[in-house]
């Protein structure tokens, strides 16, 4: 495994970032144990000028003025229930950001089944309230950097290279004219 992505790697067009997280690993630290799933599912979602962001019309709450900070925090928000894990994109005072859709589970399975009170492999991750059910992400996550190797969550590189198959955003109304969501070809572990 290769080192944890550095905050240079966000800092750029939340596109790319989407497309070149696939493959990479998702590790969240609980105690002395790590959870790790490989990226395998992610949509991009750009700032003021886009009607499913959370900045769209320049919206600045309490919670997304993190997207307006430094690339590479966290952007934790619920909807129907479930945290979704978000990363900042973009140099500081450009707000965009990449949901991490769905994952792979390689490290830690059993206690992500318990976590989701889940059996079936398939349904473990595939979904983003899903994945951090069963990687224990909360709202306590919320504007922490990723980058930073001691977190208790950041993303680490890989050698794979996947083959990234693109479409529109799931569940958006309004979305943009070009594809946002990226997932990896042939993978059993995206959205259902």
């Amino acid at each position: 495994m290769c080192g944890v992505l550095p905050c240079t790697f966000y800092a750029r067009d939340p596109r790319d970032v989407a497309r070149d997280l696939l493959g990479k690993i998702l590790v969240r630290r609980l105690g002395a144990v790590y959870l790790k799933v490989m990226i395998t599912e992610t949509e991009a979602y750009y700032g003021p000028d886009d009607p499913a962001s959370r900045a769209y019309g320049g919206r600045r709450t309490k919670l997304t003025e993190v997207m307006w900070g430094p690339p590479g925090r966290t952007l934790i928000y619920m909807v129907h229930g479930g945290w979704l894990l978000n990363i900042v994109t973009e140099p500081e005072g450009t707000p965009s950001a990449v949901l991490i859709r769905a994952g792979e589970p390689l490290t830690g399975i059993n206690l992500m089944k318990r976590f989701r009170k889940e059996a079936n492999l398939y349904n473990l991750t595939t979904g983003p309230a899903k994945l951090t059910q069963a990687l224990r992400i909360t709202k306590k996550h919320h504007n922490i950097d990723i980058c930073d190797e001691t977190s208790d969550l950041f993303v680490v590189d890989s050698d794979y290279k996947p083959i990234v198959l693109t479409s529109k955003r799931i569940g958006v109304k309004g979305d943009l004219p070009i594809d946002m969501r990226f997932y990896i070809k042939d993978s059993r572990f995206v959205s259902r």
